[in-house]
């Protein structure tokens, strides 16, 4: 097995390292649901992705909870569609 003919100094081994910290990860809001979701992935909230609709979310819950479900996602929707709604007055101010 090979053996290093110099030893490293600590800077070295420092600076090789440098690139090896951990990044906090950027989330961007789901147009459908304004919860945080990580890029390119689906949304676990409401289920979609690309404003495409990829699971069924309610599918799987119970009656009960499937309404309160579809009452959480049709809030947040109307949420969500009065930010995207400006009027004159917004736009001028931007």
């Amino acid at each position: 097995m090979p053996v290093p003919k110099q030893r490293h100094t600590k800077s070295r081994r420092n600076k090789r390292r440098s690139h090896l910290a951990l990044k906090p990860q950027l989330f961007s809001l789901c147009p459908k649901c304004g919860k945080p979701v990580i890029p390119h992935h689906v949304c676990l909230n409401c289920g979609y992705y690309k404003e495409r609709e990829v699971i069924d979310v309610l599918k799987k819950l119970e009656k009960k909870e499937r309404k309160e479900k579809q009452k959480e996602l049709a809030q947040a929707e109307r949420e969500t569609r009065k930010k995207k709604s400006l009027t004159m007055e917004e736009l001028s101010k931007k």
